[in-house]
């Protein structure tokens, strides 16, 4: 059975940080790129960052950029999203999700071929 269980979510007030985790387990973790999204309820899901299965290669959603940095360890079948200079506008649930196959950033944040897992989503909340 796959699972991805995210963590690491909560309260920060603006202008902190927040480190996210995304621990998988049911499937072989390097065989797949992997990434993190968010929704705020009433809007549509939006992608921010993903990474490669085996090369590492990032991409980010310009609205993170500069702030938010995804990471892999293989070797845990984790993936971690690093989160700073938070705001009141970065309040949303986050999830990752993985898809299988070649790795191509743009169309994996915008769901393009869609996801094959999703996890369930850990709330973060930015205090203005």
């Amino acid at each position: 059975e796959v699972r991805l269980v995210e963590s690491g979510g909560g309260l920060v007030p603006a202008g902190g940080s927040l480190r996210l985790s995304c621990a998988a387990s049911g499937f072989t973790f390097d065989d797949y790129n992997i990434g993190w999204f968010r929704r705020v309820p009433g809007k549509e899901r939006e992608g921010l960052a993903c990474i490669s299965n085996r090369s590492g290669t990032t991409t980010y959603a310009n609205s993170v950029k500069g702030r938010f940095t995804i990471s892999r360890d293989n070797s845990k079948n984790m993936v971690h999203l690093q989160m700073n200079s938070l705001k009141p506008e970065d309040t949303a649930t986050y999830y990752c999700a993985l898809k299988s196959g070649s790795y191509d950033g743009s169309s994996f944040l915008s769901e393009k071929y869609g996801m094959d897992y999703w996890g369930r989503g850990t709330l973060v909340t930015v205090s203005s």
